[in-house]
């Protein structure tokens, strides 16, 4: 087979493989969408109490969920490698990380109020955004566990199960939102707050619709249920040793969009509602080179569990390509249809101007997002999650936040508002994007590298 057919072929793998990830991440950021858009239908200040719920609850959340895709890469490495048996064992001992992952978070989430207090948020979006938060901690242990049992499906690449359970979510969230945020058929009008209940119902929805699909015949190969396992202290911590840095790996991105919109609090809620709005669209677009990271973990994990470590690389080096390519695409929508877009949210002209005006550095970050996400997804595949760590913390913590804050704040000169925090925001990116795909670069090559964290 020539190298154009291998490459080809290959291509056409991870988008049948991306296409539903891809998909899923869409919807299931189009529910966040709903929130958005039903809330600042109602006020600005239900508008702004859901997006910085959100800014507390997605970086937690992303730090355990992330320490939980440890299962990805070890179930694709062990399919890879024709030992899809011992699955089953991976997943056994990450649901009982998925327990523990649950309870942090609601610990987290319920010390919020101190949090914004500390942060001086506007306290009209605080006495939105606390009972949210509160409402949507009782269905964080059904998040975590449904989770696992995702990762297990995407490790042994079958991705569609996520999709189907995120459209079937999709569809009750609408009227979930609505009977809860406007008191239908007898329930209290919780406004923005209903988001939280009707997200916590469906998480636990979300749950039992995966068990009943991880129960088919098809995932019976990889025994999850053949028996009852007690934790076992050298799996566990081989799962953490690789998932702890790949959630800290999310937690220093979201947390650098989290901290920024905290700070934003202080510029009134208009100011953060035009910031969530460009941040919506900016997280839509990044669905999709997300999803081809999160392809390129499945398809570079089985073919090192395969040891076709030349077949690592190439899947590699097109993700890279998928990733300039898809920026330029969404960049050139953004800035086209900038207008449209920020007038499904909001029919505010002041919050409607700053948010067009915002999705200039949407569309310029695309490209930089987009290659950091498919590098860093393709680093996992090879379970290098720990050296990604790092330099997330140094690009995002070290350079973005506090540039962002300096210019926002104007700390050294005249204060430049909300377009000093996006600054901060874009070199941060800039920054990671070309450290990880250095790093890509130089692991793909090194076969004793690749074969030394195969062996973890």
């Amino acid at each position: 087979m020539s190298s154009v057919t291998t490459t080809r072929a290959e291509f056409l793998t991870l988008t049948r493989l991306a296409a539903p990830l891809a998909a899923t991440q869409l919807l299931q950021m189009g529910m966040g969408i709903v929130d958005t858009v039903m809330a600042g239908r109602l006020s600005a200040s239900d508008l702004a109490g859901v997006a910085l719920g959100g800014s507390v609850m997605w970086p937690v959340m992303m730090l355990m969920m992330g320490t939980l895709q440890a299962v990805t890469p070890t179930v694709s490495q062990l399919h890879g490698a024709g030992r899809a048996g011992e699955a089953g064992e991976v997943v056994r001992q990450a649901l009982y990380l998925a327990l523990v992952a649950a309870a942090i978070i609601i610990l987290a989430v319920s010390n919020a109020e101190h949090w914004y207090a500390l942060a001086g948020t506007d306290p009209e979006a605080v006495a939105v955004s606390v009972p949210y938060l509160q409402a949507h901690a009782w269905g964080i242990p059904a998040g975590t566990l449904y989770f696992v049992l995702r990762y297990l499906a995407e490790g042994m690449g079958h991705t569609r199960p996520a999709l189907i359970i995120v459209i079937c979510a999709l569809i009750a969230k609408v009227p979930l939102n609505f009977i809860f945020m406007h008191g239908l058929f007898g329930m209290p009008a919780l406004g923005g707050v209903g988001c939280g209940v009707a997200t916590a119902i469906l998480l636990w929805l979300q749950l039992a619709l995966m068990v009943l699909i991880i129960t088919r015949r098809r995932f019976a190969v990889a025994g999850l249920l053949e028996r009852f396992s007690r934790p076992d202290p050298a799996m566990l911590m081989r799962l953490l040793r690789i998932g702890i840095p790949i959630g800290a790996t999310s937690f220093f991105e979201v947390t650098m969009f989290s901290i920024t919109t905290l700070f934003m609090g202080t510029l009134g809620a208009q100011t953060v509602a035009a910031h969530v709005i460009a941040m919506n669209l900016g997280g839509v677009a990044f669905m999709v080179p997300m999803a081809y990271g999160m392809a390129g973990t499945i398809r570079v994990g089985y073919n090192v569990g395969a040891r076709d470590l030349a077949g690592a690389r190439r899947t590699a080096m097109i993700e890279m390509v998928c990733a300039l390519a898809l920026a330029g695409t969404t960049a050139v929508l953004i800035m086209t249809f900038r207008e449209f877009f920020a007038s499904l949210y909001t029919n505010d002209p002041e919050v409607l101007g700053l948010a067009v005006s915002l999705m200039l550095f949407v569309a310029l970050f695309q490209f930089f997002d987009g290659m950091q996400a498919v590098t860093i997804g393709v680093l996992r595949g090879y379970k290098d999650t720990r050296m990604p760590m790092f330099m997330t913390f140094f690009g995002y913590w070290g350079v973005g936040l506090p540039l962002g804050a300096s210019l926002g704040f104007g700390w050294f000169a005249e204060p430049m508002g909300v377009y000093g925090f996006w600054i901060g925001l874009t070199t941060g990116l800039i920054v990671v994007a070309a450290m990880t795909t250095i790093r890509l670069l130089r692991v793909s090559r090194s076969e004793d590298t690749v074969l030394r964290f195969a062996s973890r």
